[in-house]
């Protein structure tokens, strides 16, 4: 006993490290099976990752075993690196998936985001290596360096966001679903349901056969979406068609045929499942693709419906674009927030400009 507490008191900085190590790994774990529609979750997961990683650092250095350092210290250096060379040659890839996106998709604005992206990093790279500004006063210059900051802030955001979407995709399954809600999502020619729809669909009818194979109850599916502005029938009553076509019994079907937007999606197919179940108690899974649900249960959220998504497959050259979309709308969602933030930004490099300007700092 003495000998423990002997060992324990020479390395307490190290076991109170991994304390805290631990406690921010039960902090995000909690968190995110508590509620996984939780932006916050990929913060506290940064936080875990930080500490991880100082705990790591600690730990192979304690040892002063030479060629472990030395392995640690050139995986580290090899882990910069990389990261370097993709800041540095990102363009190349945004350009790259703009003009596979150009080839294979349809020629609208929203599919040219990453095109956009791509030239907007060379720009910033040939401001950054042609340096036009460094002969300007420096409470100038200062300011100059707020768009900077704005963009690190976006940046941040915007990983935040990547976090989140990809702990989203490994949420438990729990077959033992009440409903299945699949999301509509635009006709071709107005009435027939697109390869994107219907993975959707096959993806929900999937779900329910793993339920009903696991010896649980059969699920009911909700068909959600109304009728668009260029739609000839309800989308719901389209994916109703192809779903039966695929030996879904009719009875097992319920139809909102009302809603214009995810939103509505989730507030009316909330509705229908509670009027059918009685009650407020049932259990629901909501079906899109993969890029696309975490936003979407960031509106199941506000609508009330307590329900997370699965996610079908989507075509790898597709996901950068779609992810960028789906990142501004949920900038978009919390927009006041990240507006406030921008203003105290831009507010603290006015101030710090106008202090290098009346001499007040040097």
């Amino acid at each position: 006993m003495i000998r423990f507490f002997e060992i324990l008191n020479q390395n307490r900085s190290f076991i109170i490290l991994s304390l805290i190590m631990l406690a921010t790994f039960t902090v995000f774990l909690v968190s995110w099976l508590k509620e996984p529609r939780r932006l916050l979750n990929g913060i506290l997961f940064t936080v875990f990752l930080l500490t991880f990683g100082v705990w790591l650092t600690v730990m192979i250095l304690s040892t002063s075993l030479r060629p472990l350092i030395l392995t640690y210290e050139i995986l580290v250096v090899l882990f910069v690196a990389a990261i370097t060379l993709m800041a540095a040659f990102s363009w190349l890839f945004f350009l790259w998936n703009a003009y596979i996106v150009w080839k294979r998709e349809s020629h609208t604005l929203s599919n040219l985001l990453t095109l956009f992206i791509g030239i907007g990093i060379i720009v910033v790279w040939l401001i950054a290596l042609i340096g036009p500004f460094k002969n300007m006063p420096s409470w100038i210059r200062i300011l100059l360096y707020a768009p900077t900051a704005v963009f690190d802030y976006l940046l941040f955001v915007a990983y935040n966001f990547l976090v989140n979407l990809t702990f989203y995709q490994i949420v438990p399954r729990q077959y033992n679903q009440d409903y299945l809600i699949v999301l509509g999502a635009g006709l071709s020619q107005g009435e027939t349901v697109t390869p994107l729809l219907a993975s959707r669909i096959n993806r929900a009818i999937e779900y329910a056969q793993k339920q009903i194979t696991k010896g649980r109850k059969k699920p009911k599916f909700i068909m959600s979406g109304g009728k668009g502005g260029d739609e000839k029938v309800a989308e719901a009553q389209a994916m109703t068609e192809y779903a039966i076509a695929r030996g879904i019994e009719p009875n097992d079907i319920l139809l909102e045929d009302n809603s214009k937007n995810t939103y509505q999606n989730m507030k009316f197919s909330a509705e229908v499942a509670a009027k059918d179940f009685g009650s407020k108690n049932y259990r629901a899974k909501f079906f899109s693709n993969n890029y696309h649900i975490f936003r979407a249960s960031l509106y199941a959220k506000a609508a009330g419906l307590n329900a997370n998504g699965v996610g079908c497959y989507t075509r790898f050259y597709f996901l950068p674009n779609a992810i960028v979309r789906e990142f501004a709308a949920v900038l978009l969602l919390n927009k006041k927030r990240h507006i406030i933030a921008i203003l105290l930004i831009v507010l603290f490099f006015i101030i710090y400009a106008l202090f290098d300007l009346t001499g007040l700092i040097h």
